[in-house]
């Protein structure tokens, strides 16, 4: 393999991440969605995602770039998954028994820690429990889930073939 599937790799994840922002700002501001917390953190973490992705593409790494660049954009793929599960599990639990709202995301970043912070938003509230939207009866947070871990598998399967020895092999010139 030359680099160049390594670099239509790194575009295809960037181009798959673009089309789930702007599926999630569609939610938002077209179908008038108001996202909580938890789906905040997912689009952030989509974002920074995407963004790596893109520079990775821009950039055309050798050997060591492509791990750093893989690795990285799995961390943010591990950690958007993570925070779906949790949205996931929370809408199983009845809305009488979660919080009805916490203070404002201005307040929180002016006056509490970023792991203050965090912990409240993972607790999650009424709006996290809410499935307002669904497409072939998976909710939002399901989507996110499928979609990171699809990018975790197309990331686990170049790590595994980078460490393999069955990539990347550098073409003399």
């Amino acid at each position: 393999m030359s680099l160049a599937p390594s670099r239509s790799l790194f575009f295809l994840a960037f181009m798959a991440g673009v089309l789930t922002l702007g599926a999630s700002f569609y939610l938002e501001y077209g179908a008038l969605l108001r996202p909580c917390f938890l789906c905040l953190i997912q689009r952030s973490l989509l974002a920074v995602f995407t963004l790596i992705n893109l520079i990775a593409t821009l950039h055309g790494p050798r050997r060591v770039g492509i791990y750093l660049y893989w690795a990285a954009s799995m961390g943010c793929a591990l950690l958007g998954a993570v925070t779906a599960v949790r949205q996931v599990l929370l809408q199983n639990i009845p809305p009488d028994q979660m919080p009805n709202c916490w203070p404002s995301l201005e307040y929180m970043i002016e006056n509490l820690t970023l792991g203050q912070a965090l912990q409240l938003a993972f607790k999650g509230t009424v709006d996290c429990v809410e499935i307002n939207w669904t497409l072939f009866d998976l909710s939002i947070p399901e989507w996110s889930l499928l979609f990171f871990i699809a990018m975790l598998i197309l990331g686990g399967t170049q790590f595994s073939r980078l460490l393999s020895g069955q990539g990347l092999r550098f073409v003399k010139h």
